[in-house]
């Protein structure tokens, strides 16, 4: 290249590049002379273009660089992860249909509020409402903590929990349908077909499931859903635990008011139906979804209606 070439001529050439400076914005690439160009021509450009050169050349760059740093320190990565985010979704929908259930079921179910308690009284002497420790789901995933060490195997001298029932005890309300003392000297064990110790009325709400009302309570609080693995009594569920190995996986999530296994089966009266059961349980837990529970909960009311299942 010759250099008796003009500045214009110059940028003609093949190793120059050259860009209209009338109007720069964030992200233009130039050149070597097109910069030189666009340094001298800068000064006879207007204020507003003057602005609008370093809004996208200063301003827009800043707020880049402190937008994905804020998005890289305060976004949760679970947030950044498509499968987690989906299923945060699906638990908080789940959550959602519980409570609005849960409250609606009371408000259809105020007239038994008033006259279950007063037939019960009536049939047996006893408490109205009956009350147990069941175990719930359990929220420890680890023996520990998510970080853990590997050069110390215990590193308390006990675990928080006094007692490792292998999930969260929460009382559980039911309109009594057994005499008061039905465990007094058996202590826990399976109602049996035809049960002694339940009474008439107790019959009736029991095939009609009358006394589960109470449970819509557990659900508002939290403990419950409307629909999982029926939550179970902590001597039993040590006792399956052991004769089954993975009974406690019913326990990944919230107990239920009805499940699949409550559709598909009725009381437990033996340790078969318990592990018939629990193949129902598991199932229905590695193929959850909302569909799924509006079916059980569609299913549950014709079980309710016919009765089926009762013992």
């Amino acid at each position: 290249m010759s250099d008796n070439l003009t500045p214009k001529a110059s940028l003609r050439s093949e190793s120059a590049v050259a860009i209209p400076v009338s109007n720069p914005g964030y992200g233009s690439a130039s050149g070597v002379d097109a910069v030189r160009v666009q340094h001298s021509e800068s000064l006879t450009m207007s204020y507003s273009q003057q602005l609008s050169f370093y809004y996208g050349e200063y301003f827009k760059g800043i707020m880049f660089v402190l937008a994905t740093t804020m998005f890289i320190l305060v976004v949760p990565a679970f947030l950044t992860r498509p499968a987690r985010l989906k299923a945060m979704v699906q638990r908080a929908a789940k959550r959602t249909i519980d409570i609005v259930g849960a409250l609606l079921g009371l408000v259809l179910t105020i007239p038994f509020w008033i006259i279950v308690p007063i037939l019960i009284k009536l049939d047996s002497p006893g408490s109205v409402f009956y009350t147990q420790k069941r175990v719930g789901k359990n929220y420890r995933k680890r023996d520990r903590r998510y970080c853990q060490r590997t050069d110390v195997t215990d590193r308390r001298k006990r675990s928080r929990r006094r007692a490792d029932y292998n999930g969260r005890l929460f009382t559980m309300y039911k309109f009594r349908t057994m005499r008061s003392d039905a465990e007094a000297h058996s202590g826990p064990v399976l109602a049996t077909k035809n049960d002694p110790r339940i009474t008439k009325l107790g019959k009736f709400m029991r095939k009609t499931r009358i006394d589960e009302i109470p449970q819509f309570l557990n659900v508002l609080m939290g403990d419950m859903s409307l629909v999982g693995p029926r939550p179970e009594r902590p001597a039993f569920v040590s006792r399956y635990q052991e004769k089954y190995g993975n009974y406690c996986n019913r326990l990944d999530v919230r107990p239920g008011l009805t499940g699949l296994a409550q559709v598909e089966t009725g009381y437990d009266l033996n340790d078969e139906d318990v592990r018939e059961k629990l193949r129902y349980d598991l199932k229905y837990i590695n193929s959850w979804s909302l569909w799924l529970d509006i079916k059980i909960l569609c299913r549950t009311v014709i079980v309710v209606l016919t009765g089926r299942g009762a013992c």
